[in-house]
Formats: C-alpha cells, structure tokens, sequence
C-alpha cells in the first residue's frame, strides 16, 4: 500500500506499507474463524533470553508504562498477522478486590486500534476474577486449570476462550525414564511424588509435569476437539535461563521448553510436527545404546500414514496404528545391540522409514554449521551443532565427552552449550561437555571478509575443523 501526502496537488511525501488482506472473529461456539474457516492457535510462549547468548534490559524504558503500551499498539497495528491485543499476563490483580485497572488499558488499546480483541491471560480462571468482572476482556484466557475448560461456556457465556498457556511438562533432551506409562509430577526438589531420578533430570517421554500443569498430549488431545477453544500456547517453546523446576541448583534453567536451551529439539516437538504442520512425519525414540537385556519402551510419532512396523536387526517387531484419540504408539522391547527400524505405510505403500544403529565407542567429532556463509557485518552469527562419531560414522547418543574450541580468522566465539539444565560451565567459555550426544558452539563474524576456522579437540579424539566464510 503506497500512502501519498499532497500539498496543492503536489506529491511531497510517500511511504509504502506491507499489508495483508484477512477476515479474523472469535466465536464462543466456533473458536477462532479465519477467512471463513474455523482453524486453531497453535502457538508457543517464550522467554526474552537467547540461551547462551544471553539478555539485556535497559531499566529506565520499564518505568514508561503506558507510552510503552501505546507505541506497540502503534508499532503493530498495520501487522495482519496480530489478532488479538494482551494487557497483562498473571498479574496480582487477580487476587485483588479493588478497582482493576483492565479498563484503563483496554480503553487505551482500543483507542489506538478498535479492530481487534483484548485479552488478559489468567491463572485464576474463577468468574469471580476481578479481570474478568471488568468487562474490558473481549476473549477469556485461562493459563493452565485444564479441568475447568468443560465449564467455560457456562461460567462465560457467549464470550470466546483461549488456552492462554499450557502444559508445563518437565523434559530434558534424550534423557529417558521408564516406564514411559508412569506419570511424574514433580513441583520442586522438596515436593516430589514419585520418586527422583539418579540425577536432576526429567524424562523427555511426555510422562513428567508439574502439578498445576499436564502432559502435552493431554492437552492437545482436549483442544484438538474441543470447538469451542480456539488455540493454545505452549510453556514453553525453548528452555530458557532460570526457573529450573523442578529442581534447585545445581539447576540454572528450565526443563518447559520442546526445544532445549541450546536449540535442539526434544521429541515431544515432533509431536507437534506430527499434528500442526502438512510435513510427512516420522519419529522414532529413544536412541538405542542400552544396557543388554534391558525392557526399553519405543515410541513413534507419525502422520500421513495408517501403521508402523517396528524391526529390530531385521526381525519384526509388530505392526501398530493409533487408535481413537492417540498421538503416539509404543513398543516395550528387549534391548539387544543392532538396528532399530520403523517404516510408516499407507494404504500398504511405504511414506517413510527410520533407522537407529547401536553406537560403539566415539573416535571422531562431527561440526555442522546452520550456515556456512555470512554476512561480514559484525553481527553475524553461524551456530554450529558438535557431535561425535564411531568408527562406523553412527553419531554416538550418550556421550558426554569435553569438546574444547578455539578460533582463527574474522571470528570469534560468542556463545557455547550443550541444552542441560545442570551444566554450570560459563556459557561464554570455549569449551563444553557433550549432553546425550551434542553441543553447541556460535561464532560471530566481525568486519573483515575471509574464511573463519574453527577447530574441535578432544582427548582421545580425532579433532576437527570446519570453515565458515565471513563474505
């Protein structure tokens, strides 16, 4: 859209905006309708951190509340992607009986743009909240209270309801505690129900929360039918620094995220994969180096498919489908050495197919850059995955091995991690021990174009060297 100011039929000013052409409502009934079609809010919550590149504040931009209110009003508003307008999340007032300030904000917000609906998110899902009795909220937001969603369209009536935040579920990348079909709920170091683990890990099979949240299939499977909630947003969608429920220190960040501190996804993120996006999907979990005789519990995540076969060296293992509301199949298995095999088929035909060797003894390191080129601006960034190998290239998912790191050229390192909560070695030193398998290394590019060179070493291992051009 070209936006032209005249003065006496002469053009003195032109801008251009990027604009969308879109239809939204929220329906009490129906949830969220776009463009005629009812579909869900699949979203996720995040922290403002950057894992191990940290956060910074400027206080004193804080202190402007409701200039800083207006100018992201105004920031945005153009924005055909925003659909909705927040004026807190899980605020005090909730629990106060006095006077809310919701209108206040509401009638600001909707001064600057009368399109879209207001939203506050509430952990006190009472109607008697004092947010809700305002009558400034145009859509309810629950976070969490999945139990009480059945009474939403009688506590609320004719008013739209979104899942605000969800979940809660505690897991630590590739790290498994079985049986897979026991539930942890696990509030801190002090309040633990089940039992607590070797070490302060949580399991990543979807089967550990805290008590005032629930596992993510749990709540999917709810809003997957529910018509009446148009969408929910997950805690979290990274691991972020502090906050490491359930566990105190020597914990130093969060077990939330589906994608760990260090941006490797964990294999619930799959299951999201498998629901939210039109991708062929293929998930198989965990990895297979396991004790001799050991019961492992095997779980898929597919679509797009009617079945999975499951091979081990070969032999089968049994062919499974999903049945009702599943989101997943598992197999309990006897964990002998060798190749673990799953294929999806439909209608008969192969969709696709998923091996998981048995690895020996790590020998080598593997670099693998998500960018091999960039700009030499100075600001730059390559984030480099570190794995090792065996001899027969099979990357080697329990290592732990210390990985050291040093630089040549017009670079520098800016950042590592490994995704553990517990892992207490300085973010900005240049080494980091592996965790169930990888390790991350960022290096940032300065000014002067050239070819940067990072160098792995690790006793006991063929070091490594990977090159990313500054250009």
């Amino acid at each position: 859209m070209t936006t032209q100011l005249e003065i006496k039929g002469r053009v003195v000013d032109e801008y251009e905006t990027t604009v969308g052409i879109r239809s939204f409502e929220f329906d009490a009934d129906k949830g969220f309708i776009l463009n005629g079609k009812q579909v869900k809010i699949n979203g996720i919550c995040d922290h403002h951190d950057l894992g191990c590149l940290g956060s910074a504040v400027n206080y004193r931009a804080i202190e402007r509340y409701e200039k800083d209110l207006t100018d992201l009003v105004r920031r945005d508003r153009n924005h055909s992607s925003v659909f909705m307008w927040s004026i807190g999340n899980e605020v005090m007032e909730q629990w106060i009986s006095s006077d809310s300030i919701a209108p206040k904000l509401a009638a600001i917000v909707k001064k600057l743009d009368p399109t879209r609906p207001i939203i506050a998110a509430c952990n006190g899902s009472s109607p008697d909240n004092p947010l809700f009795r305002s009558g400034a909220l145009e859509i309810i937001g629950f976070n969490y209270n999945l139990n009480d969603y059945d009474k939403v369209q009688t506590d609320f009536p004719g008013k739209p309801f979104i899942a605000s935040e969800t979940i809660s579920g505690l897991m630590s990348r590739s790290y498994y505690q079985m049986p897979s079909d026991s539930i942890y709920i696990w509030a801190s170091q002090n309040d633990i129900n089940f039992g607590q683990p070797p070490v302060s890990q949580c399991s990543a099979y979807d089967n550990c929360h805290v008590p005032w949240g629930n596992t993510h299939e749990e709540s999917w499977k709810y809003i997957k039918k529910a018509d009446f909630v148009s969408g929910q947003y997950i805690w979290t969608g990274f691991d972020y620094l502090g906050e490491p429920t359930p566990f105190g220190w020597p914990a130093r960040s969060s077990y939330f995220g589906i994608i760990d501190l260090a941006g490797f996804p964990k294999d619930i993120y799959y299951m999201y994969q498998s629901e939210w996006t039109g991708k062929d999907l293929l998930h198989v979990f965990p990895h297979w180096n396991w004790k001799e005789g050991e019961l492992v519990d095997i779980w898929a995540f597919y679509n797009h498919a009617d079945e999975v076969e499951l091979l081990l060296n070969d032999k089968s293992l049994g062919t499974k489908s999903k049945q009702k509301d599943e989101l997943h199949i598992s197999w309990r298995v006897p964990f002998e050495p060798g190749t673990l095999k799953a294929v999806s088929r439909k209608a008969g035909k192969e969709v696709l197919s998923q091996e998981i060797k048995t690895a020996g003894e790590p020998i080598s390191i593997r670099l693998t850059a998500d960018r091999s080129e960039i700009q030499a601006s100075g600001k730059n960034l390559s984030f480099i995955t570190v794995e090792v190998l065996d001899k027969e290239g099979n990357v080697v998912p329990t290592a732990n091995n210390l990985i050291r790191f040093s630089v040549e050229g017009p670079g520098k390192i800016v950042g590592t991690d490994n995704g553990d909560p517990t892992n207490l070695n300085s973010l900005k030193k240049p080494e980091r021990d592996l965790f169930n398998g990888k390790g991350l290394v960022v290096i940032q590019g300065n000014h002067q174009k050239g070819n940067i060179r990072i160098k792995a070493v690790s006793e006991g291992l063929k070091e490594e060297v990977l090159e990313v051009r500054n250009k």
